[in-house]
C-alpha cells in the first residue's frame, strides 16, 4: 500500500518542509504493527515527489482480537495489501506536521498556498463503481484517473479486477489535500478496523472543515465513515451547533439594516422534507420478511433448516412463525455462530417462540439429521459457491435432504444498474456469480426437470419496470405435497 505526493511548479520545493522530512534521508519507522517508509524520488524547486510506503505485519494485524481463539478466517483478508482506514492510521504520525499545518515558522506562509499536486494511491478495494469514485474527487476540483490491476484468473470468476489505483491531479494546499484523503480513503474502502468513538466524529469534523459540508456526496461519505446512525447524528448536531454559533457571532457584529432573511426555495423545502423522512427498510430485512411470509403460508412448516444462517437473524425471525417447532441454523463460521448463540439464548423460554438450534455444518458435508425437513432455506447463499460446485450441492439437497419446500434467494444481476455498478461488478466481493432473471429461471428449471419438484419465481425489494426486483426468490415444492 502506498501514497505518492508530487508537487510541480511554483512552491514545489516546499513539499519536504511542509512534510517536515529531509529529502536526502530515508524515513523508516515502525508504527504499531506496520513499517512506514518515506523516500523522496525528486527534490528540486520545480519538482518534488514523496513516496509513502507501508508494510504491515499480517500476523500482528489479528493478534489480540476476540475471535482469535475461535476462527481462522480473520487471517484471510486483504488488510495487509489495500489502502484503507488502517493505512491512514499507520501514516498519521508520519504526516502529522502537514495534517496539522504546523511546519517550522519559516515555512508557515506556505501552509495556505495551493500547490500543483498529483496524488496517487492504491491499491483500493472498493465496492463503489468507477463513476461514484470519480464523483467523490471531481467535486473537490481534481482530475481523476482510475487504473485497474490485471485479473488473469485461471478459472471463470470475473473478467477484470475490482482493485483500483487512483490518481488525482489538481491545485490544492497540501494540508487540505491530505485531510481530504484521510476522510475519503476510509469511505472508499467501507471498512473500519476500530471502534467508532467520539474521537472519530471529532476527526471527521476537523479534517472535513471547509470542504465536507458542501460536498454533493456528503451523505454517502458520512454513512461510510461513521457507519452508525448515532455517530452521524452526533456529527450533524455538533456541526449545526458550530454553524449556529458562527451565525450568531455574525449577526451580533452586523448592522441591523443589513440583516435580511433569505427566501427558501421549493427545491430546498422539498429536500428538507425528504431528509426528515424515515429511512427506507433495508433489503436484508425485506428478504427476511418475505421468507417468513412464505413459511407462514405453508401447510407443512414444523421443521426448518436455515442453511448459511450466519449470525442467526433470519432464524430468529422464523422462530415466532406459528406452527414452527424446530429450526436448525446451519453455519460453518464459528465466529458467526457465537453471535447467533447470543440471539438464540434470548429466545429461550419465551411463549410462542421456538429457539433455533445452532448446527456447525456446510452444504459440502452431508448431515443425515437434516433429512426430510418441511422447509429448507438458502438465503443469499448460492452466489457464494463456485458455479462448477453448485450442481453437486443441489443434487444433495434434492436427492438426499429432500425437503418439502426449498426457498432460495439470490441477487438479480440486472438490478445492479440501479445501484450504478459497472456491468462486470458484483454486489459483494465474495460473490462467485450473479445471475440475470432469465439465467436464474433456466437454472431453476434444470432441477424441476431432474427431480419431482415444481418451482415458483418471485422478487423481493423495490421493483423497476426495466430491471425487476433487486432479489430473486425461488420456491421449490415437492410434487407429492401439491
Amino acid at each position: 500500500m502506498h501514497l505518492n505526493i508530487r508537487a510541480t511548479g511554483a512552491g514545489a520545493g516546499m513539499l519536504s518542509h511542509l512534510l517536515a522530512k529531509n529529502p536526502n534521508n530515508l524515513y523508516d519507522r515502525m508504527e504499531k504493527e506496520a513499517r512506514v517508509r518515506i523516500v523522496f524520488t525528486a527534490s528540486s524547486e520545480e519538482e518534488a515527489e514523496a513516496v509513502i510506503y507501508v508494510t504491515p505485519d499480517p500476523i500482528e494485524l489479528v493478534k489480540g482480537t476476540s475471535s482469535a481463539h475461535i476462527d481462522i478466517t480473520q487471517y484471510i483478508n486483504d488488510r495487509e495489501f489495500v489502502v484503507s482506514s488502517l493505512f491512514c492510521t499507520y501514516i498519521r504520525s508520519a504526516l502529522g506536521t502537514a495534517l496539522n499545518g504546523k511546519p517550522k515558522e519559516a515555512y508557515l506562509q506556505w501552509v495556505d498556498q495551493p500547490l500543483a499536486l498529483e496524488l496517487e494511491f492504491g491499491p483500493v478495494a472498493s465496492n463503489l463503481p468507477d463513476r461514484s469514485l470519480e464523483e467523490l474527487f471531481t467535486a473537490l476540483g481534481y482530475k481523476v484517473q482510475l487504473e485497474r490491476g490485471d485479473a488473469e484468473y485461471s478459472f471463470d470468476l470475473k473478467s477484470r479486477s475490482s482493485v483500483r489505483y487512483i490518481r488525482l491531479k489538481g491545485k490544492q494546499t497540501l494540508q487540505t489535500a491530505l485531510r481530504q484523503l484521510f476522510v475519503l480513503i476510509p469511505a472508499l474502502d467501507d471498512y473500519k478496523h476500530y471502534y467508532i468513538s467520539d474521537d472519530e466524529v471529532d476527526k471527521i469534523r476537523r479534517y472535513g472543515e471547509g470542504w465536507l459540508e458542501n460536498h454533493p456526496q456528503r451523505g454517502l461519505i458520512l454513512k461510510r465513515t461513521l457507519r452508525f446512525a448515532g455517530a452521524i447524528k452526533q456529527y450533524e448536531e455538533l456541526t449545526a451547533r458550530e454553524d449556529n454559533m458562527q451565525e450568531s457571532l455574525t449577526l451580533d457584529s452586523a448592522p441591523m439594516e443589513e440583516i435580511e432573511e433569505e427566501p427558501v426555495t421549493l427545491a430546498e423545502a422539498t429536500a428538507a422534507m425528504e431528509a426528515a423522512e424515515a429511512p427506507k427498510v433495508r433489503l436484508n430485512d425485506l428478504r427476511y420478511a418475505a421468507i417468513a411470509d412464505v413459511v407462514d403460508g405453508l401447510a407443512a412448516k414444523r421443521s426448518i433448516v436455515d442453511f448459511g444462517s450466519g449470525e442467526g437473524k433470519l432464524s430468529v425471525r422464523l422462530s415466532s412463525v406459528p406452527g414452527v417447532s424446530e429450526i436448525k441454523a446451519v453455519e460453518p463460521s464459528a465466529t458467526a455462530q457465537m453471535r447467533a448463540l447470543d440471539r438464540f439464548a434470548k429466545l429461550v423460554g419465551r411463549p410462542g417462540v421456538t429457539a433455533p438450534e445452532p448446527v456447525t455444518g456446510s452444504l459440502f458435508y452431508y448431515d443425515e439429521s437434516l433429512r426430510s425437513k418441511d422447509v429448507m432455506i438458502l438465503c443469499e447463499v448460492i452466489e457464494h459457491i463456485d458455479e462448477y460446485r453448485l450442481g453437486r450441492v443441489m443434487d444433495t439437497i434434492f436427492h438426499e435432504y429432500a425437503p418439502g419446500t426449498l426457498i432460495i434467494t439470490t441477487p438479480n444481476k440486472e438490478y445492479n444498474a440501479v445501484y450504478e455498478l459497472d456491468q462486470e461488478e458484483m454486489r459483494h466481493g465474495d460473490h462467485r456469480f450473479e445471475w440475470s432473471r432469465e439465467a436464474f429461471a433456466v437454472w431453476c428449471s434444470r432441477w424441476t426437470s431432474a427431480y419431482k419438484y415444481s418451482v415458483q419465481l418471485s422478487g423481493i425489494g423495490e421493483f423497476t419496470q426495466e430491471y425487476g426486483y433487486p432479489t430473486q426468490m425461488a420456491i421449490f415444492t415437492k410434487e407429492d405435497l401439491l
